[in-house]
């Protein structure tokens, strides 16, 4: 299949395409209209910007599209909410209108977010009927564009799938992530560079994470097996806290630290507790592979020679 990935040069594009050729897949990478990706036949666009949305979709002319581009930080999203509804919202429509006018027949699967639940009580897990309760302009874009999708279904048959991945983990995320940013600090902790002091936001929050291979090997099902018009969660079901996956990050490289708390990393609104349940998505054939263990061994890297 002739597969468009926009946003392919992020963090969960790369892991994504790289699953897609392996499967034999033709791959169209999207990058964004600064990308300096190694592949130079790559796309160049703004999905902000509708024509040359509309462009590259009737150029390319996908068999089958997955829509990761977007802007992805909570935490950021707060200081610049209009950029995020631009990006995050708009794209979308700009996306699912070039795809109605020149391919309509092509199947999309849109990523969202498990943010747009907002809180969920602790000790439970939202399931695709949980109404969502946006607590960032993040959120809220993602739960937008995902209303666009459901009309561009219903009034125009348009075949779009709604992906909810809660966190995911794995080799490459941006630093300015909480677990990678971790990982940055114990492997300069580890090699003696830094005081042994690692800065961190809100530990108490409970987090539903997967690996991020299992994440991707999730899209292309949907982009096969999902439902037009449907949400499907992709989580392990399982609660943690950030604390939790901090002291295993410090016991995986052999790291002593003293943790201090840092209010530059606390968020305007944080959600105590966010979990996912994935039956859904496991219906239709899907099983995690991947530990978060092996997830936060990636995020790691190397052990630091010299490491207890």
């Amino acid at each position: 299949m002739r597969i468009l990935v926009t946003g392919a040069d992020g963090f969960v594009g790369r892991h994504l395409c790289a699953l897609l050729r392996a499967a034999g897949d033709e791959v169209v990478e999207a990058h964004g209209p600064r990308g300096e990706g190694i592949n130079s036949n790559a796309l160049h666009f703004d999905v902000a910007n509708e024509a040359s949305v509309k462009a590259a979709v009737a150029e390319t002319k996908p068999e089958g599209v997955i829509h990761l581009a977007g802007f992805s930080s909570v935490a950021k999203s707060h200081h610049n909410p209009s950029r995020v509804f631009a990006v995050n919202t708009m794209g979308v429509v700009h996306l699912l209108t070039a795809v109605r006018e020149s391919v309509p027949k092509t199947r999309v699967v849109l990523v969202g977010s498990g943010e747009v639940y907002g809180p969920v009580p602790e000790g439970t897990r939202a399931t695709e009927d949980t109404p969502p309760v946006p607590l960032s302009p993040y959120a809220a874009s993602k739960s937008a564009a995902e209303l666009a999708a459901v009309q561009f279904h219903r009034s125009y048959g348009q075949e779009v799938i709604m992906a909810r991945p809660f966190n995911h983990l794995g080799a490459g995320q941006d630093p300015t992530f909480v677990v990678p940013s971790f990982a940055a600090q114990i492997r300069a902790i580890g090699l003696g560079t830094v005081d042994p002091v690692l800065r961190t936001g809100n530990l108490d929050a409970v987090r539903d994470f997967s690996h991020v291979r299992d994440v991707v090997e999730a899209y292309r099902l949907l982009l096969d097996k999902g439902e037009p018009g449907q949400a499907y969660n992709i989580a392990s079901g399982e609660g943690r806290t950030i604390r939790s996956l901090l002291e295993e990050m410090l016991s995986l490289a052999g790291v002593n630290a003293r943790i201090e708390l840092d209010p530059a990393r606390l968020r305007p609104s944080d959600i105590p507790s966010l979990v996912g349940a994935p039956d859904k998505l496991k219906a239709l054939g899907w099983a995690p592979k991947l530990t978060v263990t092996d997830a936060l061994r990636d995020v790691l890297g190397p052990r630091v020679p010299g490491a207890a």
